[in-house]
């Protein structure tokens, strides 16, 4: 069964750019771990509220920094040791640097898959 990790870094704004160079340099090594099936990196830059929700709005896109930036990775294993194993690895070449660029220790959130569904592409 999938195993899916979502983890939530707040990063401080004079440190975004480092962070997404070190990000950047992470992903080769990350990309090589065993077992994964799919890498994914975002910078929150809209948000969205209950009213544009209801009027099904888009929606706005974040126009000043109040304390951190925000970044949302996830990522998805086919096991849950194949996941354990890229931690380490992760741990061991570029945690502290990342660390560094953090305003708080970033959030885990970790699961297996219920479902999932992909838009098939159009070739």
């Amino acid at each position: 069964m999938p195993f899916t990790e979502l983890c939530i870094y707040q990063v401080k704004p004079q440190k975004a750019a480092e962070f997404e160079a070190l990000m950047s340099e992470a992903r080769h090594i990350l990309e090589k771990q065993e077992g994964l099936r799919l890498l994914r990196l975002v910078r929150r830059g809209y948000r969205i509220d209950m009213e544009q929700i209801k009027e099904g709005l888009p929606p706005l896109k974040i126009t000043r920094i109040v304390k951190s930036v925000k970044y949302m990775l996830f990522w998805e294993f086919d096991t849950r040791e194949h996941y354990g194993a890229a931690q380490k690895s992760l741990y061991d070449s570029y945690w502290k640097s990342i660390e560094r660029c953090l305003i708080a220790p970033h959030d885990k959130y970790l699961g297996e898959e219920l479902f999932a569904w992909n838009h098939p592409v159009a070739d």
